[in-house]
């Protein structure tokens, strides 16, 4: 039911941690991958070891806050693997954090830029493709900050993940209809380069991996597995969720 084969999907933030991980799953599984990021070098290697593995791949270098990054990524799906089927817009920041009164204007646009308006870009351009092939699943990378549990000092990192659940929400009943799902996955504290900006001491390491029920945190292709869920056709009654795999840190009092 997770098989991909014959699919085409995007994958933003690929350069690493979640992106990456789920690139490399969404090609193993046999999807065609357009694979997009800032760093180059990153994304070269990570086609080069999926094509290493009998895979489909190709990279697209560029800032998902321009809207023209979104649209040269759908431009290289269709004209490079012929459609698209899955997109997991991925790409994220914590943005600046500190005393809500001491965060600036531009750190505030550009948290809401990377984290949100990208994504609006993203699925404006891509869920046309989706109707053009009768069906799609369209997935975002929120968090349980925000949503479940609320952190000091991350107020543009949480307003912005929050937002886009409602994102997800409204796209997922405006397309709903035409067989374009539109879901979004939160996951809990995982063991990425972004990520590792929460844990960057032991005692910082040791208290976030206490607030989960599971006393750890997750691994990159542990994330990716509940996103092949969300793509494949196992979830295919599955539409506006906003889905947690966060190790039970939104349960957990203990």
């Amino acid at each position: 039911m997770n098989s991909l084969s014959k699919k085409v999907a995007i994958v933003t933030g690929a350069s690493s941690g979640i992106g990456r991980a789920t690139a490399l799953l969404f090609a193993q599984m046999g999807a065609s991958v357009v694979v997009g990021a800032r760093r180059s070098d990153e994304l070269n290697l990570l086609v080069d070891e999926i094509e290493k593995a009998n895979g489909r791949a190709v990279a697209v270098v560029g800032d998902a806050r321009d809207e023209s990054f979104a649209v040269e990524m759908v431009r290289s799906a269709i004209n490079i693997f012929g459609g698209l089927d899955i997109a997991f817009n991925n790409v994220g920041t914590l943005g600046e954090m500190g005393s809500t009164p001491e965060v600036s204007a531009a750190g505030w646009r550009d948290t809401i830029d990377i984290n949100l308006s990208s994504a609006f870009y993203s699925a404006k351009h891509q869920i046309p493709a989706m109707l053009a092939r009768g069906s799609g699943s369209v997935i975002f990378t929120s968090t349980f900050v925000g949503y479940t549990v609320g952190f000091p000092g991350v107020a543009a990192y949480a307003a912005s993940k929050a937002g886009l659940i409602g994102l997800t929400q409204s796209l997922a009943a405006e397309f709903g209809p035409t067989g374009v799902r539109v879901n979004a996955i939160l996951p809990g504290g995982t063991d990425t380069p972004m990520g590792r900006q929460m844990t960057s001491s032991p005692e910082a390491l040791a208290h976030v991996k206490n607030l989960h029920a599971l006393k750890r945190l997750a691994k990159p292709e542990e994330i990716a597995q509940s996103v092949l869920y969300l793509a494949s056709d196992a979830s295919s009654f599955m539409t506006g969720a906003a889905m947690l795999v966060d190790g039970g840190i939104s349960i957990n009092r203990s």
